[in-house]
This record gives C-alpha cells, structure tokens and sequence, in this order.
C-alpha cells in the first residue's frame, strides 16, 4: 500500500494561491466552461464571441425534464394529474403544445404512466420538429435518419396511426429500440427499413408526401445531455459529418413527391451544418427542385431548451 504523508505536509497548502489561479483562469471561457480549444475557435469562427459565450454557458447548465404527452393514449391534462398522484409536479408551455416540464427531477421512467406508453421523455425544441414537418393522417412520411425514434413516435401520434410511417436507419439496433418504443405507445402505422443499400432509397423516390431528415451532427446544440461529447468529439469528426449532411440531403431528398415537404433538421448551432447547408444543397440539381420555405434556430441560451435547426422545403410540383 501507500504511507500517507505526514498532516504537516498539507499544512502549507496555498489556498489563496491556488483561488488566485481559480479566479485567473475562470476568466478564459476555454477553462470556466470546460471545453477544448479547437471546440472554443470554431464556436468564435461560426458564431461569434459574443454569441457564442452566451451559448456554451447555456450548454454547461443543467437540463430539464421535458415529456412528450402521447396523445395516442391520453391528454396533457389527463397526464398531468395522473403524474401529480405520484407528486410529480409538471407544467405546460404555451408554445409547445405537446410538452409538460417537471418542475423538479424525478426517475419518471418507473411510472406506469410510463410503462403504458402515456408519454416519451423528450426536449421541447427537438418537439418542435414533427409539427414543423406539418405531418396529417393518411399520409406517406418517410424519417430517414429515425435512430431510436423520439420524432418517429411524435410523428405518429400526429398522424393517429393513419396512413404510412416508413422509419428508416442505417442501424437495425436503433430500430428494434424504436420498435420496443412503437409497441409501447401504441404507434402501429410504423414500418422499418434497414438502409443497407441504394436501393432502399431509389424504391421510394417521390413517393412520399413528407419528408424527415434529421441529419447525423456534431450535437453541439445538445451538450448539457452529453457533457463527456465535448471531449469526445475530434474537429475531423465535424469536417466529415458536414460531408454526411450534404450526401443525406442530396440522397434522400428525391424521396419527397411533387408537392410534397421535407424538413433538414440537426442538433447543432454551427451555421456549417445548417444555414450553409440549406445554401448549398438548394445549389445542387437535387435542390433545384425544392423551394426553401422557411427555418428556425433555436439556441440554448435563449429558449432554455436545446440548441436546435430545422429547415422546411416544398418539392415543385
């Protein structure tokens, strides 16, 4: 084993010194909010000093809990006082229709609320996607990059298990997650794809009415769920996901039908993965097909929620 040194060695530790150097370094937004220094230059690059001081700050604050009301099952009210037996307090926010904020942290996954499929645990700005995409019964939607389904299941509920939800991943471990989550919500108009080859996607070219393309990303919008992501990530990681955006984007595009939507959404801040993607993309023949309607960024720093980009297109018709 080790000798422990003697208590007089620790006597003359310098606390003043060491608050001193505390203080000086907390000065420097690299070290007070903790990030590595490529993360902190491109943030400046793409965002700005200002803003992006504001931003990462954001993203070192802890997250809440939101829920997604299954209306597949029941109501927000209903769900609400189902949880308020159990001391759970939540909320409504006015401007996300589906959500309700725990007003303190509670494990809410060991309720059989939500053993019942009556709600999903997830963020309001990643809520905002699904009605974004303006999803109605009856129709054909297509979610390209599904992974374990949060907006899958959204888009469900949205269209009341009617009409054709086709879930898609290169991944079949995400689907059989999101398949475990369907059953549990009652989401039966799903069907899941492996893309496994060129031909999953020529199959559906402009069959679909709608659209979802929730793009790989760098996840800088979301790092106050992931704070080991920022020492994870490596700059080469963001110069090769921007090249991913660009392929999905080109690829499953031709999916949407004339007069069909489609929404490019991702859950990073970096105007190189968003607002220059939607650029380049409607420069590409692809492109040229669609029109750019409108999007939304949501930022952390001022919505409190997570970082968030969306872009909503209509295919010519």
């Amino acid at each position: 084993g080790y000798t422990l040194p003697d208590w007089k060695y620790f006597e003359s530790t310098p606390v003043r010194k060491i608050k001193g150097r505390f203080d000086e370094l907390s000065k420097i937004r690299k070290y007070r909010e903790s990030i590595p220094d490529w993360m902190d230059e491109i943030g400046v690059q793409e965002l700005g000093e200002a803003l992006w001081s504001t931003e990462i700050a954001a993203q070192n604050e802890q997250a809440k809990v939101i829920l997604r009301v299954n209306t597949l099952k029941t109501t927000k009210e209903k769900l609400r006082a189902v949880l308020m037996d159990l001391n759970i307090e939540t909320e409504f926010h006015s401007d996300y229709p589906d959500a309700l904020i725990l007003k303190e942290r509670a494990n809410v996954f060991l309720t059989d609320a939500f053993k019942e499929g009556m709600f999903e645990v997830q963020d309001a700005s990643s809520q905002m996607v699904a009605r974004f995409l303006d999803v109605k019964p009856g129709m054909r939607v297509v979610d390209t990059c599904a992974g374990a389904g949060g907006k899958t299941l959204h888009m469900a509920s949205l269209m009341e298990n009617k009409g054709q939800l086709i879930a898609m991943d290169l991944y079949e471990s995400k689907l059989k997650q999101l398949k475990i989550r369907a059953k549990r919500n009652g989401a039966f108009n799903i069907e899941y794809r492996i893309i496994d080859s060129t031909k999953v996607i020529k199959k559906l070219h402009e069959k679909a009415d709608r659209v979802l393309i929730d793009a790989p990303c760098s996840g800088l919008g979301v790092l106050k769920r992931n704070p080991d992501s920022k020492w994870k990530l490596q700059p080469e990681f963001i110069d090769n996901i921007r090249k991913v955006q660009a392929e999905v984007l080109e690829n499953y595009s031709k999916i949407v039908k004339p007069g069909g939507k489609m929404v490019y959404a991702t859950c990073s801040v970096l105007p190189s993965e968003n607002q220059e993607q939607v650029q380049k993309f409607l420069q590409t023949e692809s492109g040229k097909q669609f029109e750019f309607v409108k999007d939304i960024k949501v930022l952390a720093s001022e919505s409190g929620f997570d970082g968030f980009y969306m872009a909503l297109f209509n295919r010519k018709p």
